[in-house]
């Protein structure tokens, strides 16, 4: 019997990103913030995560106690939104010629679209949004519908001395969508939302050819109605596009297994001031040459935009599942990662937090009654009285487990014999599951504190196993220095800061709780020094790179 190749897959459209579900001054969808509740108990609105709609009376009382800020009398009035936004510098006579390129209604001077495409989800970005504005964002917003009519723009810009931003998710921050203030060309926002589609699904040699607009959730949700996945699951997934994990050369929570974008993308096409950069035809590797992928991953946008890619797909896993463990300490739980990472047999997420994260976990639980709040207290009891974790101590690490059954299970052992070694307790696939989740649910929580005057922001490096401990201890007592405790204008009360870290198998992220002196009622904006300051991230970053 002859050998008959399967045929490619042409998947249905994917839904076209929507800005009226997503805010305009804050992380994520419209419908989703957490609220304070007039009991003292805090709830997240809508209904799209597991913690939507559950009361939660411990977060405030914990960061109340934690960062000294009282709830009840620090919360700061918010300005009206929008704020003032520029105008925009596009004349008629240029948005003719810009429209005789892409469709009329693919060209927008709408102001509350300039301004969201002018600006990413930094601390700084947003707290600017929602005060005194931003003083410089695009002055035209086109949407584009192939690689053709991007290459156009290319050669329009090039013409009309104009300048492009591409913009796929807008969830980065790294200041990629920051415009200068001294930018007095006219500035176009070229975002990617419509070229969105999976052109094609190989399902024999488990690729597919995807537009840069695609956004990771829907992504997600088509290639799996076809028995496939990418893997790559960052952060941002929910609103960030392929397009954007390869600009930004990102990394996914599940790494382990399915690897970066590095690991996952083929081939790459990118229209560029000199044209169309692109291979065919696309080869598991090639030998000769330079790899134009190399200088795109993490270019940001400097080189080009972006318009498509070919990626490598897996399976659908067999297995799904979630596991959590404590131990005493710190120190314990990166000794039980490091020696994990030695035998080969990864779960596909693990991820180390320290005690203020777990602290902060603990706090996001509904109140208990009844035969819950006995079990509750029983399981507290066994570990801090009968195992003897300290609760200002203990740290968690979250896993998830993917692949066929008998891969899953040999890892479970693994896991469970090193976890003892190192004195760790398992918490439970429920506990696994939510601490996965809360990643999700992070900038959120940012959003909300900042409305009680606690800023609040992370930054991301890697480093050698030799030198995790001493990255943590030197990034916190070099932001000690550089950030130090302020007293606040109208206020002679000190505001606390608060440092935490988390540590994978391959990344340490270090998350700076708050930084000091930052504003309190009545106050005009802050002048950036009393924020994360350009010299302190500098400062930090050094350490990082030492």
């Amino acid at each position: 019997m002859s050998y008959v190749p399967a045929k490619r897959i042409v998947p249905n459209a994917l839904p076209v990103e929507d800005d009226e579900l997503l805010a305009h001054d804050a992380w994520g969808y419209r419908d989703t913030t957490f609220k304070l509740l007039d009991n003292g108990s805090v709830t997240l609105t809508g209904g799209r995560y597991a913690l939507s709609g559950l009361e939660l009376p411990s977060l405030l009382p914990w960061v109340s106690d934690v960062m000294r800020v009282n709830f009840g009398t620090s919360a700061i009035p918010r300005k009206a939104f929008p704020p003032t936004i520029p105008e925009s510098l596009a004349s008629e006579e240029f948005l003719t010629a810009l429209r005789a390129i892409v469709s009329s209604d693919a060209v927008t001077l709408d102001a509350l679209v300039r301004l969201r495409h002018g600006h990413g989800h930094t601390l700084e970005e947003i707290y600017a949004v929602r005060n005194n504005g931003i003083s410089r964002i695009p002055d035209v917003v086109v949407y584009p519908q192939s690689t053709s009519e991007v290459e156009q723009l290319v050669k329009f810009a090039a013409t009309h001395n104009a300048v492009l931003v591409a913009f796929g998710g807008g969830t980065n921050v790294i200041d990629s969508l920051r415009c200068s203030d001294s930018e007095m060309r006219t500035i176009i926002s070229v975002d990617m939302r419509r070229m969105n589609r999976i052109l094609w699904i190989d399902p024999e040699n488990q690729t597919a050819c995807i537009q840069a607009g695609a956004v990771g959730r829907h992504l997600a949700t088509e290639l799996a109605k076809h028995g496939f996945t990418t893997g790559h699951e960052p952060d941002s997934y929910e609103f960030s596009t392929l397009g954007g994990w390869i600009a930004t050369h990102a990394s996914g929570m599940k790494k382990n297994r399915y690897g970066n974008i590095e690991d996952i993308l083929l081939d790459v096409q990118i229209v560029t001031s000199n044209g169309l950069v692109e291979s065919t035809p696309v080869v598991p590797r090639e030998s000769i040459g330079a790899d134009p992928r190399r200088w795109i991953m993490g270019s940001e946008g400097r080189y080009g935009i972006i318009t498509q890619a070919v990626v490598k797909l897996r399976p659908l896993p067999q297995t799904e599942e979630h596991d959590a463990i404590i131990f005493k300490n710190f120190e314990d739980g990166v000794n039980f990662l490091y020696e994990l990472t030695r035998t080969g047999k990864i779960p596909a997420s693990v991820r180390l937090v320290d005690n203020m994260q777990f602290q902060l976990r603990q706090t996001l639980k509904p109140g208990a009654e009844g035969t819950a709040a006995v079990k509750r207290k029983i399981e507290k009891w066994v570990i801090t009285k009968l195992k003897g974790f300290d609760p200002q101590q203990m740290v968690a690490c979250t896993l998830l487990f993917e692949g066929n059954r008998d891969e899953v299970r040999d890892q479970q052992a693994t896991v469970k014999r090193l976890a003892s070694k190192y004195g760790g307790v398992h918490a439970g696939a429920e506990n696994g599951a939510k601490g996965y989740q809360l990643t999700f649910g992070i900038a959120y929580i940012r959003d909300f504190v900042m409305n009680f005057g606690i800023l609040a922001e992370s930054f991301e490096t890697s480093v050698s196993w030799t030198d995790v401990r001493s990255l943590i201890s030197n990034v916190c007592s070099t932001a000690q220095t550089n950030i130090p405790s302020r007293r606040t204008p109208c206020s002679k009360r000190r505001r606390a800061m608060r440092f935490s870290s988390r540590v994978d198998r391959s990344r340490i992220t270090t998350v700076l709780e708050s930084f000091g002196g930052g504003f309190c009622r009545g106050c005009c904006h802050p002048p950036r020094s009393r924020g994360p300051t350009a010299s302190s991230k500098r400062s930090i970053r050094n350490v990082c790179s030492e």
